[in-house]
Protein backbone atom coordinates (compact mmCIF):
# COMPACT_ATOMS: atom_id res chain seq x y z
CA UNK A 1 0.00 0.00 0.00
CA UNK A 2 1.88 3.45 -1.13
CA UNK A 3 -0.47 5.84 0.49
CA UNK A 4 0.66 6.51 4.27
CA UNK A 5 -0.92 6.93 7.73
CA UNK A 6 -0.74 10.94 7.32
CA UNK A 7 -2.46 10.82 4.00
CA UNK A 8 -4.96 8.51 5.38
CA UNK A 9 -5.54 10.75 8.54
CA UNK A 10 -5.93 13.74 6.25
CA UNK A 11 -8.44 11.91 4.33
CA UNK A 12 -10.81 11.24 7.39
CA UNK A 13 -10.50 14.31 8.36
CA UNK A 14 -11.71 15.77 5.01
CA UNK A 15 -14.39 13.35 5.04
CA UNK A 16 -15.64 13.80 8.73
CA UNK A 17 -18.92 15.93 7.81
CA UNK A 18 -19.91 14.29 4.99
CA UNK A 19 -22.39 12.43 6.91
CA UNK A 20 -25.26 12.97 4.39
CA UNK A 21 -27.55 12.08 7.21
CA UNK A 22 -26.33 14.06 9.67
CA UNK A 23 -28.59 17.12 10.01
CA UNK A 24 -28.15 19.10 13.62
CA UNK A 25 -31.66 19.58 15.01
CA UNK A 26 -32.41 16.14 13.44
CA UNK A 27 -35.56 13.78 15.35
CA UNK A 28 -34.10 10.12 16.11
CA UNK A 29 -35.48 7.86 13.35
CA UNK A 30 -37.12 5.25 15.00
CA UNK A 31 -38.98 2.14 13.66
CA UNK A 32 -42.34 2.81 16.04
CA UNK A 33 -45.92 3.05 15.77
CA UNK A 34 -46.92 5.94 13.75
CA UNK A 35 -50.74 7.01 13.07
CA UNK A 36 -52.47 6.54 10.31
CA UNK A 37 -54.34 9.81 11.11
CA UNK A 38 -55.03 12.75 12.55
CA UNK A 39 -58.63 13.70 13.69
CA UNK A 40 -59.67 17.42 14.14
CA UNK A 41 -62.12 18.40 16.57
CA UNK A 42 -63.66 21.69 17.66
CA UNK A 43 -62.35 22.56 20.81
CA UNK A 44 -65.40 23.48 22.44
CA UNK A 45 -67.06 20.19 20.78
CA UNK A 46 -64.67 18.17 22.53
CA UNK A 47 -65.57 15.75 25.24
CA UNK A 48 -64.69 13.10 27.60
CA UNK A 49 -66.94 10.60 25.12
CA UNK A 50 -65.78 12.44 21.87
CA UNK A 51 -63.76 9.25 20.44
CA UNK A 52 -66.64 6.78 21.30
CA UNK A 53 -68.83 9.10 19.83
CA UNK A 54 -66.92 9.18 16.84
CA UNK A 55 -66.18 5.26 16.53
CA UNK A 56 -70.32 5.09 17.05
CA UNK A 57 -70.86 7.55 14.53
CA UNK A 58 -68.55 5.89 11.78
CA UNK A 59 -70.27 2.41 12.65
CA UNK A 60 -73.42 4.49 11.96
CA UNK A 61 -72.61 5.38 8.11
CA UNK A 62 -71.55 1.85 7.68
CA UNK A 63 -74.89 -0.07 8.76
CA UNK A 64 -77.06 2.74 7.32
CA UNK A 65 -75.43 3.07 3.76
CA UNK A 66 -73.53 -0.26 3.72
CA UNK A 67 -69.66 -0.61 2.98
CA UNK A 68 -68.09 1.46 0.77
CA UNK A 69 -67.48 -0.01 -2.44
CA UNK A 70 -64.36 -2.19 -3.95
CA UNK A 71 -63.22 -3.60 -0.20
CA UNK A 72 -63.74 -6.97 0.90
CA UNK A 73 -66.14 -8.43 3.74
CA UNK A 74 -62.71 -9.43 5.61
CA UNK A 75 -61.34 -6.21 5.53
CA UNK A 76 -64.43 -4.42 6.29
CA UNK A 77 -65.00 -6.87 9.50
CA UNK A 78 -61.60 -5.33 10.48
CA UNK A 79 -62.51 -1.95 10.22
CA UNK A 80 -65.52 -2.42 12.06
CA UNK A 81 -63.77 -4.06 14.89
CA UNK A 82 -61.15 -0.60 14.75
CA UNK A 83 -63.97 1.44 15.09
CA UNK A 84 -65.36 -0.10 17.88
CA UNK A 85 -61.58 -0.41 19.78
CA UNK A 86 -59.89 2.22 18.66
CA UNK A 87 -61.60 4.79 16.51
CA UNK A 88 -59.56 7.68 16.95
CA UNK A 89 -55.31 7.07 16.57
CA UNK A 90 -54.31 10.59 16.87
CA UNK A 91 -56.73 13.53 17.87
CA UNK A 92 -55.94 17.43 17.79
CA UNK A 93 -57.95 19.49 19.74
CA UNK A 94 -58.58 22.47 17.03
CA UNK A 95 -58.25 26.04 18.37
CA UNK A 96 -57.97 27.29 14.96
CA UNK A 97 -59.95 27.80 11.92
CA UNK A 98 -62.09 24.83 13.23
CA UNK A 99 -62.70 27.04 16.31
CA UNK A 100 -62.46 30.24 15.47
CA UNK A 101 -62.50 33.08 18.29
CA UNK A 102 -64.46 32.81 21.62
CA UNK A 103 -64.42 34.77 24.77
CA UNK A 104 -64.47 31.48 26.49
CA UNK A 105 -61.27 30.01 24.90
CA UNK A 106 -59.48 30.12 28.26
CA UNK A 107 -61.82 28.07 29.82
CA UNK A 108 -62.39 25.81 26.47
CA UNK A 109 -58.52 25.47 26.74
CA UNK A 110 -58.31 24.45 30.03
CA UNK A 111 -61.21 21.90 29.80
CA UNK A 112 -60.44 20.45 26.86
CA UNK A 113 -56.71 19.63 28.53
CA UNK A 114 -58.86 17.80 32.01
CA UNK A 115 -60.71 15.99 29.09
CA UNK A 116 -57.93 14.76 27.60
CA UNK A 117 -56.18 13.72 30.75
CA UNK A 118 -58.30 10.57 31.22
CA UNK A 119 -59.90 10.46 27.62
CA UNK A 120 -56.81 10.91 25.22
CA UNK A 121 -56.22 8.24 22.14
CA UNK A 122 -52.86 6.81 22.00
CA UNK A 123 -51.72 10.22 20.28
CA UNK A 124 -52.88 13.75 21.02
CA UNK A 125 -52.56 16.98 21.63
CA UNK A 126 -53.61 20.79 20.40
CA UNK A 127 -53.75 23.14 17.27
CA UNK A 128 -53.32 26.64 18.73
CA UNK A 129 -53.31 29.65 17.00
CA UNK A 130 -50.75 30.88 14.65
CA UNK A 131 -47.03 32.42 16.51
CA UNK A 132 -47.77 35.39 13.77
CA UNK A 133 -48.17 38.89 15.77
CA UNK A 134 -51.90 39.09 15.85
CA UNK A 135 -51.95 36.06 17.37
CA UNK A 136 -49.71 34.96 19.51
CA UNK A 137 -50.47 35.97 22.91
CA UNK A 138 -53.96 34.02 22.16
CA UNK A 139 -51.78 31.03 20.93
CA UNK A 140 -49.29 31.11 24.48
CA UNK A 141 -52.53 31.96 26.68
CA UNK A 142 -54.86 28.74 25.20
CA UNK A 143 -51.22 26.54 25.18
CA UNK A 144 -50.79 27.78 29.27
CA UNK A 145 -54.84 26.78 29.97
CA UNK A 146 -54.35 23.42 28.52
CA UNK A 147 -51.13 22.39 29.83
CA UNK A 148 -52.59 23.50 33.37
CA UNK A 149 -55.82 21.15 32.70
CA UNK A 150 -53.85 18.02 31.20
CA UNK A 151 -50.44 18.00 33.87
CA UNK A 152 -47.50 16.77 32.72
CA UNK A 153 -48.10 15.62 28.94
CA UNK A 154 -46.86 11.79 27.91
CA UNK A 155 -44.87 10.60 25.27
CA UNK A 156 -47.51 10.86 22.40
CA UNK A 157 -48.40 14.54 22.87
CA UNK A 158 -47.87 17.07 20.59
CA UNK A 159 -48.67 21.26 19.81
CA UNK A 160 -49.67 21.93 16.14
CA UNK A 161 -48.45 25.04 15.21
CA UNK A 162 -50.22 26.74 12.06
CA UNK A 163 -49.47 29.02 9.27
CA UNK A 164 -45.47 28.21 9.85
CA UNK A 165 -43.77 31.06 7.21
CA UNK A 166 -39.98 30.95 7.62
CA UNK A 167 -37.30 29.02 9.96
CA UNK A 168 -38.06 32.13 12.51
CA UNK A 169 -41.13 30.40 12.71
CA UNK A 170 -39.31 27.35 14.61
CA UNK A 171 -36.88 29.80 16.87
CA UNK A 172 -40.45 30.82 18.54
CA UNK A 173 -42.22 27.70 18.36
CA UNK A 174 -39.12 26.62 20.37
CA UNK A 175 -39.10 29.33 22.81
CA UNK A 176 -42.60 29.14 23.75
CA UNK A 177 -42.02 25.60 24.43
CA UNK A 178 -39.31 26.42 26.52
CA UNK A 179 -41.43 28.90 28.11
CA UNK A 180 -44.17 26.53 28.68
CA UNK A 181 -41.99 23.96 30.32
CA UNK A 182 -40.26 26.11 32.75
CA UNK A 183 -43.81 27.54 34.02
CA UNK A 184 -44.95 24.00 34.46
CA UNK A 185 -42.33 22.22 35.60
CA UNK A 186 -41.83 20.01 32.81
CA UNK A 187 -38.28 18.71 31.86
CA UNK A 188 -36.12 20.57 29.07
CA UNK A 189 -37.62 18.97 25.98
CA UNK A 190 -40.95 17.73 26.98
CA UNK A 191 -43.02 19.74 24.38
CA UNK A 192 -42.34 18.68 20.91
CA UNK A 193 -44.17 20.01 17.88
CA UNK A 194 -45.60 20.37 14.31
CA UNK A 195 -45.47 22.82 11.92
CA UNK A 196 -48.02 23.09 9.07
CA UNK A 197 -47.12 24.08 5.64
CA UNK A 198 -49.85 25.86 4.24
CA UNK A 199 -48.37 28.94 3.03
CA UNK A 200 -46.19 29.42 -0.29
CA UNK A 201 -43.29 31.12 1.85
CA UNK A 202 -42.82 27.98 3.68
CA UNK A 203 -41.80 25.85 0.60
CA UNK A 204 -40.33 28.66 -1.41
CA UNK A 205 -38.19 31.49 0.49
CA UNK A 206 -38.02 35.02 -1.28
CA UNK A 207 -33.54 33.80 -1.22
CA UNK A 208 -34.96 30.82 -3.88
CA UNK A 209 -34.69 28.32 -1.32
CA UNK A 210 -36.59 26.16 0.47
CA UNK A 211 -36.89 27.22 4.64
CA UNK A 212 -38.41 23.39 5.85
CA UNK A 213 -34.70 22.14 5.93
CA UNK A 214 -33.73 24.92 8.21
CA UNK A 215 -36.53 24.46 10.17
CA UNK A 216 -35.75 21.26 11.43
CA UNK A 217 -32.22 22.26 12.26
CA UNK A 218 -33.63 25.38 14.57
CA UNK A 219 -36.50 23.17 16.15
CA UNK A 220 -33.47 21.63 18.21
CA UNK A 221 -34.88 18.30 17.85
CA UNK A 222 -38.81 19.37 19.30
CA UNK A 223 -39.87 19.49 15.34
CA UNK A 224 -41.40 15.58 14.91
CA UNK A 225 -43.79 16.52 11.50
CA UNK A 226 -44.71 18.80 8.63
CA UNK A 227 -48.71 18.89 7.87
CA UNK A 228 -49.52 19.89 4.85
CA UNK A 229 -52.70 22.29 4.76
CA UNK A 230 -54.66 21.43 1.82
CA UNK A 231 -56.73 25.02 1.71
CA UNK A 232 -54.77 27.51 2.87
CA UNK A 233 -52.35 26.49 0.63
CA UNK A 234 -54.01 25.97 -2.30
CA UNK A 235 -55.99 29.51 -1.97
CA UNK A 236 -52.89 31.50 -1.61
CA UNK A 237 -51.89 29.57 -5.46
CA UNK A 238 -55.18 30.97 -6.89
CA UNK A 239 -56.79 27.63 -7.27
CA UNK A 240 -60.73 27.65 -7.89
CA UNK A 241 -62.52 26.55 -4.82
CA UNK A 242 -63.99 23.80 -6.89
CA UNK A 243 -60.40 22.42 -7.46
CA UNK A 244 -58.60 22.27 -4.82
CA UNK A 245 -57.70 19.25 -3.37
CA UNK A 246 -55.09 16.83 -1.84
CA UNK A 247 -53.79 15.43 -5.36
CA UNK A 248 -53.88 18.78 -7.55
CA UNK A 249 -50.35 19.57 -8.80
CA UNK A 250 -49.46 22.55 -6.79
CA UNK A 251 -50.20 20.17 -3.42
CA UNK A 252 -48.46 17.37 -5.21
CA UNK A 253 -45.37 19.63 -5.70
CA UNK A 254 -45.24 21.26 -1.99
CA UNK A 255 -45.79 17.70 -0.17
CA UNK A 256 -42.90 16.47 -2.90
CA UNK A 257 -40.15 19.20 -1.04
CA UNK A 258 -41.88 18.51 2.39
CA UNK A 259 -40.87 14.93 2.08
CA UNK A 260 -37.25 15.67 0.19
CA UNK A 261 -36.65 18.10 3.59
CA UNK A 262 -37.70 15.59 6.13
CA UNK A 263 -35.58 12.44 3.91
CA UNK A 264 -33.52 10.49 6.97
CA UNK A 265 -34.31 13.11 9.42
CA UNK A 266 -37.01 11.12 11.60
CA UNK A 267 -39.44 13.89 10.93
CA UNK A 268 -42.49 12.69 9.01
CA UNK A 269 -45.12 14.35 6.48
CA UNK A 270 -48.67 14.02 7.33
CA UNK A 271 -50.95 14.67 4.42
CA UNK A 272 -53.90 17.67 5.05
CA UNK A 273 -57.99 16.66 4.58
CA UNK A 274 -60.39 16.38 2.44
CA UNK A 275 -63.15 18.62 2.86
CA UNK A 276 -65.77 16.52 0.70
CA UNK A 277 -67.58 15.04 3.55
CA UNK A 278 -69.55 11.29 3.81
CA UNK A 279 -72.92 13.15 4.53
CA UNK A 280 -76.06 13.35 2.94
CA UNK A 281 -78.08 10.61 0.66
CA UNK A 282 -76.20 6.94 -0.01
CA UNK A 283 -75.34 7.98 -3.14
CA UNK A 284 -73.56 10.98 -1.74
CA UNK A 285 -71.98 9.38 0.95
CA UNK A 286 -70.36 6.26 -1.11
CA UNK A 287 -69.48 9.30 -3.72
CA UNK A 288 -67.57 10.75 -0.62
CA UNK A 289 -65.80 7.35 0.54
CA UNK A 290 -64.98 6.83 -3.22
CA UNK A 291 -63.19 10.24 -3.18
CA UNK A 292 -61.35 9.87 0.07
CA UNK A 293 -60.45 6.18 -0.13
CA UNK A 294 -58.78 6.98 -3.62
CA UNK A 295 -57.14 10.23 -1.67
CA UNK A 296 -55.69 7.70 0.88
CA UNK A 297 -54.72 5.23 -1.16
CA UNK A 298 -52.69 7.80 -3.34
CA UNK A 299 -50.88 9.38 -0.37
CA UNK A 300 -49.84 5.77 0.90
CA UNK A 301 -48.57 4.85 -2.43
CA UNK A 302 -46.14 7.98 -2.97
CA UNK A 303 -45.27 7.48 0.92
CA UNK A 304 -47.25 9.81 3.00
CA UNK A 305 -48.64 7.72 5.88
CA UNK A 306 -50.81 9.78 7.67
CA UNK A 307 -53.46 12.23 6.98
CA UNK A 308 -56.52 14.55 8.19
CA UNK A 309 -59.68 13.20 9.09
CA UNK A 310 -62.71 16.24 9.47
CA UNK A 311 -66.04 14.13 9.96
CA UNK A 312 -66.34 10.57 11.96
CA UNK A 313 -67.91 8.75 8.70
CA UNK A 314 -64.24 9.35 6.84
CA UNK A 315 -62.87 6.85 9.44
CA UNK A 316 -64.79 4.46 7.51
CA UNK A 317 -62.79 5.00 4.15
CA UNK A 318 -59.53 5.44 6.49
CA UNK A 319 -58.93 2.20 7.81
CA UNK A 320 -60.17 0.53 4.80
CA UNK A 321 -57.82 2.05 2.52
CA UNK A 322 -55.15 1.87 4.67
CA UNK A 323 -56.01 -1.61 6.00
CA UNK A 324 -56.03 -2.75 2.22
CA UNK A 325 -52.97 -0.71 1.10
CA UNK A 326 -51.10 -3.41 3.07
CA UNK A 327 -53.17 -6.47 2.68
CA UNK A 328 -52.34 -6.32 -1.12
CA UNK A 329 -49.39 -5.89 -1.04
CA UNK A 330 -48.12 -8.39 1.76
CA UNK A 331 -47.31 -11.38 -0.91
CA UNK A 332 -45.49 -9.30 -3.07
CA UNK A 333 -43.25 -7.88 -0.16
CA UNK A 334 -42.91 -11.42 1.39
CA UNK A 335 -41.75 -13.06 -1.61
CA UNK A 336 -39.17 -10.38 -2.50
CA UNK A 337 -38.04 -9.81 0.95
CA UNK A 338 -37.72 -14.29 0.90
CA UNK A 339 -35.60 -13.95 -1.91
CA UNK A 340 -33.59 -10.71 -1.17
CA UNK A 341 -32.36 -12.73 2.20
CA UNK A 342 -31.54 -15.61 0.57
CA UNK A 343 -29.66 -14.26 -2.18
CA UNK A 344 -32.33 -16.50 -4.44
CA UNK A 345 -32.42 -15.27 -8.13
CA UNK A 346 -35.71 -13.74 -9.40
CA UNK A 347 -37.47 -11.40 -11.77
CA UNK A 348 -36.28 -8.79 -9.61
CA UNK A 349 -32.88 -7.12 -8.27
CA UNK A 350 -33.50 -5.34 -5.11
CA UNK A 351 -30.57 -3.54 -3.35
CA UNK A 352 -30.49 -3.23 0.50
CA UNK A 353 -32.52 0.41 0.53
CA UNK A 354 -35.06 -1.80 -1.14
CA UNK A 355 -34.71 -4.28 1.43
CA UNK A 356 -35.01 -2.23 4.15
CA UNK A 357 -38.21 -0.37 2.33
CA UNK A 358 -40.10 -3.59 2.61
CA UNK A 359 -38.81 -4.35 6.18
CA UNK A 360 -40.44 -1.08 7.13
CA UNK A 361 -43.61 -1.67 5.16
CA UNK A 362 -44.00 -5.04 6.52
CA UNK A 363 -43.54 -3.07 9.59
CA UNK A 364 -46.12 -0.10 9.57
CA UNK A 365 -49.01 -2.83 8.23
CA UNK A 366 -48.12 -4.02 11.50
CA UNK A 367 -48.56 -1.15 13.72
CA UNK A 368 -51.21 0.10 12.21
CA UNK A 369 -53.38 -3.24 12.75
CA UNK A 370 -53.71 -4.58 8.95
CA UNK A 371 -51.10 -7.46 9.45
CA UNK A 372 -50.14 -9.56 12.07
CA UNK A 373 -47.17 -10.72 13.00
CA UNK A 374 -47.54 -14.01 11.87
CA UNK A 375 -48.36 -12.62 8.88
CA UNK A 376 -44.86 -11.07 8.29
CA UNK A 377 -42.84 -14.32 7.09
CA UNK A 378 -39.88 -13.00 9.74
CA UNK A 379 -39.81 -12.55 13.48
CA UNK A 380 -40.32 -8.66 14.33
CA UNK A 381 -36.83 -8.28 15.63
CA UNK A 382 -35.11 -9.19 12.28
CA UNK A 383 -37.41 -6.44 10.40
CA UNK A 384 -35.95 -3.83 12.99
CA UNK A 385 -33.00 -5.09 12.53
CA UNK A 386 -32.62 -4.71 8.38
Amino acid sequence: MELSERDLEELRAAAEHLDRLLLPGQVEERVARRPVHTAYVPADRLGAGTVEDWGGAARDAVRDHGPPAGFPESTMDMVLAKLAAEPIEDLRADFEDGYGHSATEDQDALSAGQVLRTNAPPFFGLRCKSLEPATVDRAARTLDAFLTGLGPPPPGFVITFPKATSAAHADVAVLLCRQLEHAHGLPDGALRFELQVETPQAVLGPDGRSPLPEMIVRSHGRLSGFHYGTYDYSTALGIAPDHQSLDHPVADHAKSVMQVAVAGTGVHVSDGSSNVLPVGSTEEVHAAWDLHARLVRRSLERGIHQGWDLHPAQLVTRFAATFQFYLDGLPRARRRLDDYLSRRASGILDEPATARAIARFLLRGLHCGALRPEDLGHPTEDLEAL
